[in-house]
């Protein structure tokens, strides 16, 4: 299993949020653009108006979680940043929903490398 690849920088996270295409689920919303390496990035930004730390890291580790584990079924080459929608409720927060999410999200950004298995 490989390691996933972060954004940290201030910078790398506008880009992508600026120039990325926006698509949604119910409770995640995601921006996604080409970035020039063979590998993708994930970037999460969770607002401070969700919730308190622990909440908010909760809904990080989650979303991480789902991601490792979509990870080898998705095409290299993508700058991915995860928001939780601010009026979604946090008690939507668990592995199903957001995994629904995602999975719907990567399904219409069409970056899945086999339509069939999903």
């Amino acid at each position: 299993m490989k390691k996933t690849k972060m954004l940290k920088k201030n910078y790398e996270f506008k880009n992508v949020l600026t120039k990325g295409k926006y698509y949604t689920g119910r409770n995640v919303e995601a921006f996604i653009i080409n970035n020039k390496f063979n590998y993708n990035f994930l970037g999460l930004a969770i607002s401070v108006k969700v919730g308190k730390a622990t909440k908010r890291n909760m809904i990080k580790r989650l979303i991480r979680e789902n991601y490792k584990n979509i990870e080898s079924s998705i095409k290299n080459g993508y700058s991915i940043v995860f928001l939780w929608k601010k009026k979604a409720d946090i008690k939507n927060a668990n592995y199903y929903n957001i995994q629904e999410d995602m999975q719907k999200i990567f399904k219409s950004a069409k970056i899945f490398l086999d339509e069939e298995n999903i």
